[in-house]
């Protein structure tokens, strides 16, 4: 799995339970990247992109309209949220040279990232905040929000953690922000957003087959929320065997696409036996695509068909090719809802120090 889908993984998972919401950041600083900004900053709540900001605008931007309503109480909010991303910046890229010098590098593309967030349960009211931080690719350091600590996962960390355990100023401010300040700003955010993010949306479903003897691909697109499962049944029992599941996706639109393909060869014996079934968190119907040949879309016959089924797979994949070189993904120990570590002081109007800037 390449960096990119890692990333997307992450911003994407959010709990397999409704009532849990997550709010998650990411921040990124990167050096030589050809066409891309040198620092990016992205926040989302449940999966859905509510604020950018990168070093070409310079400027932090509402990505959704009911994100606006903030501003009736808080009217400096959007002033406040670019004063401190131009903060982050200057931070994070002398972060990034301070890496570098760690690690014994000079020239080449180098990325530094953290990822921060909470997520709240709104029928127990519980909440749990992460944080982790990344270095080319691979973990950095994470902080431990069951003893207040912080975890090297490289020996150029412990500096930053033998520093950053000792400032109790720190380490309270943190506890503050994960466990008051940014559920009290994820609740904001979902009750402005609530009809956008608790609506639900079926997609549109397609069976894939390049040529008649590749695997037959379901897929399905437009969908939301991002709480669904896509398999393969036969006979009315679902299968396993010789299927393989692809990765969750967004759309351009907020919607997400998902697919799973099936190893047969598909003859008169077999149309109908298999089907592909679709399912949507809070809708009871499932959405059942028989396998039979006149419903395939496939480069001999339908050429212009699959190419429409495939914009969106092939936006993605695009956007992927450039990005992959420069998302960071710290996430193999935290693959349920993780998040970003870049909005966290905006929120609250007090910027975590928490740079390895800090300590040089």
């Amino acid at each position: 799995m390449n960096l990119f889908l890692f990333f997307l993984l992450v911003v994407q998972m959010h709990s397999v339970t409704p009532v849990i919401h997550t709010l998650q950041y990411f921040h990124t600083a990167s050096s030589q990247v050809p066409n891309f900004p040198e620092y990016v900053s992205v926040g989302y709540v449940d999966g859905v992109e509510i604020i950018y900001y990168d070093s070409n605008i310079r400027k932090a931007e509402s990505k959704q309209d009911w994100m606006n309503k903030i501003t009736a109480e808080d009217p400096k909010y959007w002033q406040r949220q670019t004063e401190i991303n131009v903060g982050h910046e200057f931070n994070d890229k002398h972060n990034l040279e301070v890496l570098k010098k760690r690690f014994n590098q000079t020239g080449g593309v180098h990325i530094v990232q953290w990822m921060y967030g909470c997520e709240w349960n709104d029928e127990t009211d519980e909440v749990r905040g992460w944080q982790q931080e990344g270095y080319d690719g691979e973990d950095f350091m994470s902080l431990d929000m069951k003893t207040w600590t912080y975890t090297a996962a490289k020996p150029q960390a412990f500096p930053s953690k033998l520093k950053w355990d000792q400032e109790q100023f720190r380490l309270e401010h943190q506890k503050y922000y994960y466990t008051e300040l940014c559920p009290s700003y994820l609740k904001k955010y979902v009750k402005n957003g609530k009809k956008v993010l608790m609506r639900t949306e079926l997609p549109e479903v397609f069976l894939l087959q390049k040529t008649p003897s590749s695997p037959v691909t379901c897929m399905a697109t437009g969908f939301y929320p991002d709480l669904a499962d896509l398999f393969w049944r036969k006979d009315g029992e679902q299968i396993f065997e010789d299927v393989e599941h692809g990765e969750l996706l967004p759309n351009h639109d907020g919607t997400f696409q998902m697919s799973v393909e099936l190893k047969v060869e598909v003859t008169a014996e077999v149309e109908g036996k298999y089907e592909c079934v679709f399912q949507l968190s809070g809708v009871k119907e499932d959405l059942v695509t028989k396998l039979e040949r006149r419903s395939i879309l496939s480069n001999a016959s339908h050429e212009d068909n699959w190419s429409v089924a495939l914009a969106a797979t092939a936006a993605v994949v695009a956007v992927a090719a450039v990005l992959a070189a420069i998302i960071i993904v710290m996430v193999r120990r935290h693959r349920n809802r993780q998040a970003q570590y870049d909005a966290a002081p905006r929120h609250g109007g007090v910027e975590l120090s928490e740079n390895v800037a800090a300590e040089g």
